[in-house]
Formats: structure tokens, sequence, C-alpha cells
């Protein structure tokens, strides 16, 4: 019996997928799940011992703060790329010609240089004797340099730099498909612009916005080098803590669960996503669009 080539190159390839991820993605995975329950050793990485120390420490007022700092400042980095997304993605999705290419590659362009350099380029930004200080006393604003650097503040500006192409990408994919026949619609029956917006633009671009806030929210949660660099490592996040276990306390089974604890929060959080796009879909069916 002759066989499909493209039938055989089918499942070369999603074997070859299945293969890659579970060599570099459960295996180490399982490998963190099984160091989470182990004890730490006095000379090796860790002790063959079983344990639930490790879970129980996350639940130390100090650990909670770093997860609640975690979140607050991954959820303010996403609400600001977010303000600032949305206007330049439908701006970007409503122009015409060749500034459509150029502003696309305005996006494109963080891409092609490594984040820690750009997180470089924003230290110099920021300090004390750098350009926005400079600019500021230039305009006459401020007499003397001001902390910039080393603060909450700063952390958010990095995260928000790093991170606000991947808001603006699904925005764009998702305004772009937006059909301009509803809004004419609704401006013929006498509603508002706000009222348009409000009630037709953004449901119907709501999944663009779910997935512009997964993409940023959740790297937000994981980044180290971002609040080590701009905050001074002042304030411990969940990135930070989870490097200083592995790194220098050498404490890997409390580090593996602190690990698999943010993949579970991960892994919520595109549930949650998963099942309010579903909805969103099925609302679109209901009212034929």
């Amino acid at each position: 019996m002759r066989v499909n080539p493209l039938f055989s190159f089918k499942w070369f390839s999603a074997g070859l997928i299945w293969f890659w991820l579970g060599l570099f993605v459960l295996v180490p995975l399982l490998m963190l799940l099984t160091a989470s329950f182990l004890q730490r050793g006095e000379t090796e990485f860790v002790k063959f011992a079983f344990t639930l120390e490790n879970y129980q420490r996350i639940f130390n007022p100090i650990y909670l703060d770093v997860f609640w700092n975690s979140f607050y400042l991954a959820a303010m980095t996403t609400l600001f790329c977010l303000l600032l997304g949305y206007p330049f993605a439908f701006l970007l999705a409503r122009v015409t010609g060749k500034y459509k290419h150029l502003l696309l590659l305005f996006v494109i362009i963080p891409f092609w240089t490594s984040s820690l350099i750009r997180t470089y380029a924003m230290v110099i930004i920021l300090k004390t004797n750098g350009v926005m200080n400079s600019f500021l006393q230039w305009l006459g604003l401020i007499q003397e340099p001001i902390q910039l650097l080393y603060t909450p503040a700063a952390v958010v500006v990095g995260l928000v730099y790093s991170l606000l192409p991947f808001m603006v990408l699904p925005l764009y994919a998702t305004i772009e498909k937006l059909d301009i026949r509803l809004i004419e619609a609704a401006k013929d029956l006498g509603a508002r612009n706000v009222r348009i917006f409000w009630s037709i633009i953004i449901p119907l671009t709501m999944p663009g916005i779910i997935a512009g806030s997964m993409l940023v929210f959740l790297p937000a949660l994981g980044m180290f080098y971002i609040p080590d660099l701009l905050g001074g490592a002042k304030a411990l996040l969940i990135g930070n803590l989870i490097q200083n276990q592995f790194l220098s306390a050498r404490d890997w089974p409390f580090g593996a669960a602190v690990s698999i604890i943010l993949v579970l929060v991960m892994s919520l959080l595109l549930v949650l996503y998963y099942f309010s796009i579903l909805r969103n879909s099925n609302n679109r069916d209901k009212v034929g669009l």
C-alpha cells in the first residue's frame, strides 16, 4: 500500500514537535515538580526525602508580599500597555498605504535587539545624570535631578517598554478584522462615539484585549532582570525570588516549589482565557457575526 507523502510529513512534523515539547518542556517541569517535594541537601542540591515544607514556606507573609508585589506590578504593566497599545493598534489597523508598513516596522524593530540591552538603555535614560533628567532640567521643569531609577515606577516603565509590542500585535490582528459596517449602522441609528466605542468596538475586540493582556501579564510575572536593573533589587518579585533560590541561596527545592506555583497560576489564567474566548465566540454566533 502506497503512503501519501503529505500524510507522512504531517505525522513526522507533529511527532517532532511533541518530542521537542516532551524533552524540553515536560521533562524539566516534571523534574521541578519532583524537586519541590524534596529537601535541601547540605552538600548536594537536593536530598531525596519527601516533604511539604517547601510549599508551606510560601504562605510566609514575606513570600506572600512577594507574590502580591509581583501581581500588582504585572497588573499595572498590563494596564499601561493596554492604554498605550490600543490607540496605536487602532491607528495601525485603520491607516492605509506605506504608513501601515512603517508603523508595523516600528512595532517589530524592538524584537531585533535583546531585551537585556534595551533595559540597559533604559538605565542610561532614567539615571540621575541621564537623558530624562537632563531633558527636564533643560525645559526648566526641575532645578535638580530627581530619583527616577531604582523605583517601582522605573520597573513598570521598563516592563511596559519591553512588553508593549506583545499587546499591540494581538490588538492589531483583532481590530483589523472589525466590521466597519457595524459602526456605520450604529451612527445611522444615532449612537454617539462613546456609546459606539463601549458597546460595539470594545466587545468585538475583546479577544485581542484578553490575548494581549495575557501575553503581557504572564511574562511580567517572571521577568527578573528588569526589576534587578531598574529597581535596584529593592523589591523582591517572583522572578527574582526564583533566581535567588537557584543561584544564590542554592535552595533548589524551595525555588522549584515557587516555580510550580507560578506555573499553576499561569495555567489557571490560560484556562480562564480559553473559556473567555469560547464564550465570546458563542456570543458572536448568537448575534450572527
